[in-house]
């Protein structure tokens, strides 16, 4: 039994295209996208019209990941006031972008269960951890954080959110951070998904890193208004994509008090923030 899972699409075809190439050349038996298929990129149009071809076609399962939750308030919510309406320009764009397949996100599930025909061979999937979409599990979570964060009596665990690929043990449980297809967070720039193969009696995982044409993705977030429509955020989100780094955390911890106080701009902000670095 062969399982391909992947997540944080965000937005990027040119990646999830290259992704689904390799899923089916593979052989996967299933599917799953781990949530975060929209948003935070430039053709969420376009991937969702893809992955519901595949969903139609193939059976491919989607799970609802944070992004998906922000999309939908922002559809069916207005901006708390004028610094909200700002920081979350993006999202709204998104919104623009999708029309009428804006809700097209809202039935589907937030995790997934599935087993092979063996004793103890449960697989959990969920893009964050039982703490919520939110949560995510990095080498730095120490194991005395994950109990509360881990299912009992899975074998395997698979996650996201953090979009740095990761393969840990807990327990007895292996834990499988399948990273991100279209915005990796560390440093490396290929699109990652995870494979999970049931054979002999158990569960075995591994990370596969693609290639795929980031000039196209380039000319993607340029040409389609992302960048000059999306709010002084969406230029940190193309740069954190462009390095392959999580720089939007580093940025709310120098600048997000202030701004939410209304003490520096949300532009000026974002400008300094990336000609430091």
């Amino acid at each position: 039994m062969r399982v391909a899972i992947f997540s944080d699409v965000q937005g990027n075809l040119p990646a999830l295209q290259v992704t689904v190439e390799d899923i089916e050349a593979w052989g996967a038996d299933l599917t799953v996208s781990n949530g975060d298929l929209i948003n935070r990129g430039p053709n969420s149009l376009g991937c969702l019209d893809l992955f519901e071809r595949l969903r139609a076609d193939l059976g491919w399962l989607p799970l609802r990941g944070n992004h998906e939750d922000f999309v939908l308030r922002c559809a069916h919510q207005p901006p708390d006031n004028p610094i909200d309406a700002d920081l979350r320009r993006f999202a709204d764009w998104t919104c623009q972008q999708l029309q009428d397949r804006v809700g097209a996100t809202a039935t589907w599930a937030d995790h997934l269960c599935l087993h092979a025909p063996a004793a103890d061979s449960w697989v959990h999937a969920t893009h964050g951890t039982l703490l919520g979409n939110r949560d995510g599990i990095s080498q730095s979570v120490p194991d005395e954080q994950l109990t509360a964060r881990l299912p009992e009596g899975v074998a395997v665990f698979v996650t996201a959110h953090t979009h740095k690929p990761l393969e840990r043990h807990f327990k007895g449980t292996r834990i499988l951070n399948v990273g991100s297809v279209g915005s990796p967070f560390d440093g490396d720039i290929r699109a990652s998904y995870g494979q999970l193969e049931f054979r002999k009696g158990a569960w075995h995982t591994r990370i596969v890193r693609l290639d795929y044409d980031r000039q196209q993705t380039e000319g993607e977030f340029r040409r389609s208004g992302f960048l000059d429509q999306g709010g002084p955020l969406a230029k940190l989100i193309h740069r954190e994509w462009r390095d392959a780094l999580p720089l939007m955390p580093h940025w709310h911890r120098e600048y997000g008090s202030a701004v939410l106080r209304g003490q520096i701009s949300l532009e000026w902000a974002v400008r300094e923030f990336l000609q430091g670095l």
